[in-house]
């Protein structure tokens, strides 16, 4: 796998995997991500998998537990698969480097805000009714 893209990324880990002799359950113990997420990843059901940092951190753990090397492993499943996000980065303010940016949608802070008001509703009157 090293150095190229298979065009069939999973079935590359999978028979790093076998070839190993290192068993799905082995992995799963060590790395404590499910087999089925394990499952998806060598049947390239990239759209079964959590996403974004967590796919790619699934990734480099497999690589890790069947002796590839994590950072070939991952670059190689984001060359095979383009539709996965890479995290957007920005310029920091003096410019030395990139910071992974994640905000929040306006709707998402409004829905946050009304469930959280909700819930101190719902446990003060229920406070009150208590006390009575």
């Amino acid at each position: 796998m090293a150095g190229t893209v298979n065009r069939d990324f999973g079935a590359s880990l999978r028979e790093e995997r076998e070839r190993r002799g290192v068993s799905l359950r082995d992995i799963a113990t060590t790395t404590k991500i499910s087999v089925s997420s394990l499952e998806a990843l060598e049947r390239n059901q990239v759209s079964r998998l959590p996403g974004g940092v967590f796919t790619r951190a699934f990734v480099r753990s497999y690589a890790a537990e069947v002796g590839l090397d994590p950072d070939r492993t991952v670059q190689d499943f984001l060359d095979s698969f383009p539709e996965v996000q890479r995290p957007e980065t920005v310029s920091s303010i003096d410019g030395d480097g990139a910071v992974p940016v994640r905000s929040w949608t306006g709707w998402g802070v409004i829905l946050g805000a009304v469930i959280l008001l909700g819930l101190m509703v719902v446990l003060r009157f229920g406070f009150l009714v208590v006390q009575r």
